[in-house]
């Protein structure tokens, strides 16, 4: 069975992949609906083809909705996110009576220069797009997707600090003499971290 095929509940919701795009500072790019009728901002995202990868699918929906693909991939999150959409939403041709999406999600480091980001792609989604700190991102949501940008942010905030650092030329010396991508140098800082905080914890509590 495919990693995105679906039972009971979850085959209500359509099988999607999202994606967390850092630039060298942390900052998050977010792209605004071209077709909403108030100011709806989101990172990309988009459904899965029958049979794809998910990854494979994040990296065609970057190059579809912003017009390049120049990324790499950093972390991904193990289980699925979902939203239910409002009713009115749900009627649309476009979501097909969908219930909803659950999505798999990846944050990936921007390898490119801005001027590689292109909205005028062959099936334009986004009139506008800018980055912004990763803190920004719930109160910039719309309310239906907002708990998802919050687990998002809950989960991938530190990325936000880690990105500038992985950006850095004698970093990425170091990660090609020892053969360390950066989903690797991820996962050993972030269990760091967590030993760390681990440690911390037990400290005060006399663990």
């Amino acid at each position: 069975m495919a990693e995105s095929a679906a039972t009971g509940e979850d085959a209500e919701y359509r099988a999607c992949v999202g994606v967390m795009l850092l630039n060298h500072r942390g900052e998050v790019f977010i792209a605004q609906r071209i077709d909403m009728p108030t100011e709806a901002w989101q990172m990309p995202q988009g459904g899965i083809e029958e049979g794809e990868d998910p990854r494979e699918a994040a990296f065609r929906e970057l190059k579809e909705e912003i017009g390049t693909d120049r990324a790499e991939l950093v972390a991904e999150r193990q289980g699925w996110l979902r939203y239910d959409l409002p009713e009115e939403l749900r009627k649309g041709a476009r979501h097909r009576g969908w219930r909803g999406q659950r999505q798999k999600w990846f944050v990936m480091r921007f390898t490119g220069k801005d001027s590689d980001i292109n909205l005028a792609t062959e099936h334009p989604e986004f009139s506008a797009w800018k980055w912004v700190p990763i803190s920004a991102l719930p109160d910039l949501i719309v309310s239906f997707k907002r708990q998802v940008y919050l687990d998002l942010v809950d989960e991938f905030g530190g990325l936000s600090r880690l990105s500038p650092l992985l950006a850095d030329p004698i970093v990425r010396l170091v990660m090609a003499a020892d053969s360390v991508s950066e989903s690797e140098l991820y996962g050993l800082l972030r269990r760091a971290a967590e030993n760390l905080g681990g440690a911390r914890r037990s400290e005060r509590t006399g663990g």
